[in-house]
């Protein structure tokens, strides 16, 4: 069993090596889930940097001590994928963030398609917003990340066009534009990758003409049609054993 991760703003330590892990993660790690001394611990600040530690001991109900081991930088892989995620129906967007980050996805991007029911508008946008981005935190931590994928405000048709331009392969998963299989996509090496993931309605045309002139091609995925909540993470699992991000 690999060492649990708890997320930390700094990794200032005593002079004895020893950190002391508080607030919420603290209390999580000495209450829930009951770490005790010579057990193993991994803390990050999710944006690649970690420590591995061993628990010395515990301090009241939300005070974990442990020993700190040199900071450690993990890079950044590549390719890098980003997911352009439209909105989906209720609680299945944090399900798409959710399986995608544990799957191993970089970057999400939520996108307000035209076909969308969903439409984040106000607060209630800053909200939904902020449950995928504490999703990925979550998701990243339980499936033993130190990199936790980036999620980005919410963009535009023209935003996204934009960002797929800019990328080395950009593809739309869409199940009739073409009969070409992400399968057997020519990938780069390196660099980005951007997807796009349509809504319960599909990606309308003008969304497709928009993006073909940003240089992504219609791709599918297979014989069945998957919903916009696991797309996603089915082509990011597809895109990370080809290009070797899982040998």
């Amino acid at each position: 069993m690999t060492a649990p991760v708890f997320v930390v703003e700094d990794f200032t330590a005593g002079g004895d090596g020893r950190y002391v892990l508080d607030g919420p993660e603290g209390r999580h790690a000495v209450s829930v889930k009951r770490l005790r001394a010579g057990e193993d611990v991994v803390l990050t600040d999710g944006a690649g940097r970690w420590a591995h530690c061993v628990v010395v001991g515990t301090e009241g109900k939300d005070r974990l001590v442990v020993s700190m081991d040199a900071v450690a930088e993990e890079p950044e892989q590549t390719p890098r994928i980003t997911v352009v995620q439209a909105l989906p129906k209720g609680d299945r967007g944090e399900l798409a963030v959710e399986t995608m980050t544990e799957t191993g996805v970089d970057a999400v991007v939520p996108w307000t398609a035209s076909r969308c029911i969903t439409q984040w508008k106000g607060d209630r946008g800053l909200k939904a917003l902020a449950k995928w981005r504490a999703t990925a935190r979550e998701a990243g931590k339980q499936s033993r990340r130190v990199r936790f994928p980036e999620v980005a405000d919410a963009a535009s048709t023209k935003q996204v066009a934009a960002l797929l331009a800019d990328a080395d392969f950009a593809a739309v998963l869409h199940e009739e534009g073409s009969s070409d299989p992400l399968a057997t996509a020519e990938l780069p090496a390196a660099g980005h990758i951007v997807l796009v993931v349509g809504p319960e309605g599909g990606v309308s045309p003008e969304e497709l003409a928009a993006f073909a002139e940003s240089g992504a091609k219609p791709y599918r995925l297979g014989r069945s049609v998957l919903r916009t909540s696991t797309a996603g993470t089915a082509a990011t699992a597809l895109l990370l054993g080809r290009t070797g991000r899982w040998s």
